[in-house]
């Protein structure tokens, strides 16, 4: 336990860390397991499953066609950013048969990554429709893997006809520094959103 002291020469306990839930979303193949796993300072939980050729119909792996796993439930992962920030990272599975769960995951959620990649760029439409209609402020990061086409971020906004206020970020979701490049957009993203609810209320 972290002490701190105290105006009278003494010591008190730390204040416990403020603890935030985050969503990662995005389509099937976009990286989320990769993002949890690249920045998660505990051993993150998966419910991965193996693909299979009875799968073969309802999984499109065209543009992953080396994608061996998919995503049955969620992923789970923590970091703490400060002392005083713990950030929870909750990954949703990507096909659509599994979205009966993201409301579930989405409870009490600050905010969200949606994760894109340009591959496939399509396959994030569903999760920027889902925090649209929700309400939760959410940040896109496109996910630059190799050997993929890049373009500007202007260029992917205006493809999935994104509201100004929503950021974008390039970003390797390999890559801890990256990702927490990500998280604290989203973080960011999500006090700018609540501070503006507040002011037009």
């Amino acid at each position: 336990m972290r002490l701190l002291r105290s105006d009278r020469g003494g010591t008190r306990p730390a204040p416990a860390p403020l603890a935030l839930k985050l969503l990662v979303a995005g389509g099937f193949g976009a990286g989320k397991t990769t993002l949890v796993g690249a920045v998660s300072e505990i051993r993150p939980l998966r419910t991965e499953e193996l693909l299979t050729e009875a799968g073969r119909p309802v999984d499109d792996t065209s543009g992953v066609e080396g994608k061996r796993t998919t995503t049955v439930a969620m992923d789970f992962g923590r970091i703490t950013l400060r002392d005083d920030l713990v950030l929870y990272l909750f990954g949703t599975p990507g096909q659509d048969r599994f979205w009966f769960l993201w409301d579930e995951l989405a409870r009490g959620a600050l905010g969200a990554v949606v994760l894109a990649d340009t591959r496939r760029l399509q396959d994030c439409f569903a999760a920027v429709d889902y925090f649209e209609r929700r309400g939760i402020p959410f940040t896109l990061a496109v996910n630059c893997f190799d050997g993929a086409a890049r373009y500007p971020e202007e260029d992917v906004r205006d493809a999935l006809d994104l509201d100004p206020a929503v950021p974008v970020i390039l970003c390797d979701a390999r890559e801890k520094e990256s990702v927490k490049g990500v998280l604290v957009s989203v973080v960011e993203n999500a006090i700018a959103a609540g501070a503006a609810r507040q002011r037009s209320a």
